[in-house]
């Protein structure tokens, strides 16, 4: 069974609101829901968003939603999350809804002893988020990665860039959506991780910004192939 969480949050009480995470989270989530052909993919994946000031996506409901997604043993977890992020020298953090300085978000390093001590056969965590790179990353050696057997992660932009948005969504999520859809599927129409991240590095071109990808699996496929193509504009910053 294949289980996901997807969360976008545009609203923030105490911080600036971004515009295209909500967006882009129902598009994943579509993504996600079913193959080309109709049948099911990812079963009834959970979607939060933070829309405005009468669903705010407090870090209490993103952490308890995270913890439950990789407690389960199922053969695949997602979890995806577009919205800021935050960066300081202990780590990294997700900000949810009601965060007012950033480090008061869900730290990285707790997403990650989720994910590490799961026992699904699959975890991949797919960040849409500025400083994103840092995820996995060893708290003393940054040259290090700790991701136990099982788990992927695919982030939009490295530890020390920002994540961009244009035309109403983010960029590294329309080439998601672009590889999921078929453009990053191989002759028998299957997506791997890998070549969704192949697909969005080689189509951001000469852009500062890079995805980041850091896998500890044999073989993993996400969905079999079937959509459209996605065109990037001039870029504003979304994290």
């Amino acid at each position: 069974m294949r289980k996901a969480l997807v969360v976008g949050i545009d609203h923030y009480a105490h911080i600036g609101g971004l515009n295209g995470c909500v967006h882009d989270a129902y598009a994943v989530k579509q993504m996600l829901d079913r193959h080309a052909d109709g049948s099911v993919n990812f079963v009834q994946p959970k979607l939060i968003v933070g829309t405005g000031p009468t669903d705010i996506v407090e870090r209490s409901e993103l952490k308890e939603s995270v913890r439950q997604l990789f407690v389960d043993d199922n053969d695949v977890l997602l979890f995806y999350f577009a919205g800021h992020g935050y960066l300081e020298t202990a780590g990294g953090y997700l900000c949810a809804g009601d965060c007012k300085t950033g480090d008061d978000g869900l730290p990285l390093s707790e997403i990650m002893t989720f994910a590490n001590k799961s026992p699904a056969r699959n975890k991949i965590i797919i960040l849409d988020s500025c400083h994103s790179g840092v995820l996995g990353e060893h708290a003393i050696n940054a040259q290090l990665t700790e991701i136990s057997e099982g788990v992927t992660i695919l982030t939009a932009s490295t530890k020390e860039q920002y994540a961009a948005e244009v035309n109403g969504g983010g960029v590294f999520t329309g080439l998601l959506i672009d590889a999921l859809g078929g453009a990053a599927a191989n002759l028998v129409g299957q997506v791997t991780p890998g070549a969704v991240y192949a697909h969005i590095d080689q189509s951001l071109g000469s852009w500062s910004q890079r995805p980041v990808f850091k896998t500890n699996v044999n073989a993993l496929r996400l969905a079999p192939a079937g959509a459209a193509a996605t065109t990037i504009g001039r870029p504003s910053t979304h994290c």
